[in-house]
């Protein structure tokens, strides 16, 4: 593993941002660290799949959610990183 900058992502219409505060650390995230096991297609190369965080913005479209809520979140990757 490295730490990389990488730019803060934007929410598309219908999604959120959320500013990640604890990411867990399970079996399939050693696995993938350790490149026994491939994220699926089109889910990002940062590991991680569960995280607890606070929504940092809200996409067009959403009416739900709001910036400052806690949330968690199973993902299919990228929740190492500081947004997702």
């Amino acid at each position: 593993m490295t730490w990389q900058s990488v730019p803060t992502p934007s929410p598309a219409p219908g999604e959120v941002l959320v500013k990640v505060v604890a990411a867990g650390v399970n079996r399939a995230d050693l696995l993938q660290a350790a490149g026994k096991y491939p994220p699926p297609p089109g889910a990002s190369d940062i590991i991680g799949l569960e995280v607890s965080g606070v929504i940092a913005a809200v996409g067009d479209g959403v009416s739900q959610w709001s910036e400052g809520q806690p949330v968690c979140a199973l993902l299919a990757g990228g929740g190492y990183a500081e947004y997702v």
